[in-house]
């Protein structure tokens, strides 16, 4: 590892033009200043030529100094994130499952449209995979349907969501054999998502023996066929709540209904980020309007 004071005196000649100035630059002697560069120059050979009182930079000067500009801005950009207490700037990484993804994805476009300084990395992910992400440091912090059991890991309590039984608009409110004509619109979760909700409802009945009219893989296509009279299916509130055309859907009230809790996840004793925390706060304010609208 190259001595980061000879990288300054480097940096600071070629910045000044002259080891005098550079000195007074860095509260050096000139002969410290020198000395660094000798230094410099002994394992990577004639960095710099003096001429006419000049100071030009040989090809492997250029070299190193581009280095010590790299080092330089690195060691800037740590120390920015080491001490950042502004929410309005910085790295936000999340992961979330599909439903609350997307009722929160347009609340992190407003927030990083209100504050160009932020960089907001959300993917969507099934909630086995959020400690792994976490783990890895590829997330900050996630939100999962269920806390996690490693003990690196921590969870608390961030909003509730209840399951859906959606059907087409129009459509009367249905009775079971109404359900077995009709018909499901499946997808990954729908068949646990059916059995919790509609074994509830219509207890009883044999919830496998519905007949499958498609099924979606992708969540914000789900309710697509629903719309288009095709089939029912089962979702959570969020992901209901984000689809364009309500007026397309028929969204049975149940009494009382079927309601998850999203855990939020950090790392035990890693304190999240101001951006993250604000970010947060934000999310929560809206997941609460969007709440408000569906009552």
């Amino acid at each position: 590892m190259i001595n980061p004071l000879w990288l300054r005196s480097l940096l600071a000649v070629v910045a000044t033009g002259s080891f005098t100035r550079a000195a007074e630059q860095l509260d050096l002697t000139q002969a410290a200043v020198s000395q660094h560069i000798r230094h410099l120059e002994d394992g990577y050979g004639r960095l710099l030529l003096r001429e006419r009182r000049q100071i030009e930079l040989t090809p492997q000067g250029r070299l190193l100094l581009a280095y010590a500009q790299e080092v330089t801005a690195a060691t800037a950009r740590l120390h920015a994130r080491l001490t950042d207490d502004d929410p309005t700037r910085g790295k936000i990484s999340l992961a979330t499952p599909g439903s609350i993804g997307l009722a929160l994805y347009p609340c992190l476009l407003d927030l990083q449209a209100l504050h160009p300084g932020l960089q907001i990395s959300h993917r969507f992910a099934p909630s086995a995979q959020i400690p792994a992400l976490l783990l890895d440091g590829q997330i900050e912090f996630g939100l999962s349907t269920r806390p996690p059991d490693d003990t690196r890991l921590e969870a608390s309590e961030f909003v509730d969501e209840a399951l859906r039984l959606v059907l087409p608009a129009g459509h009367p409110k249905p009775d079971w054999d109404a359900l077995m004509h009709l018909g499901m619109i499946g997808h990954p979760d729908g068949a646990d998502m059916a059995a919790r909700l509609l074994g509830r409802c219509y207890q009883g009945q044999r919830v496998s023996m519905l007949s499958e009219r498609g099924f979606v893989n992708q969540i914000g296509l789900i309710l697509e066929p629903v719309a288009r009279g095709l089939g029912f299916t089962v979702l959570p509130q969020f992901a209901v709540s984000a689809f364009g055309r309500p007026s397309e859907l028929y969204i049975v009230e149940q009494d009382p209904p079927v309601v998850d809790t999203l855990w939020l996840v950090t790392r035990r004793e890693w304190p999240l980020s101001a951006a993250a925390s604000h970010a947060l706060a934000q999310m929560r304010a809206h997941l609460t309007a969007v709440q408000g609208r569906v009552l």
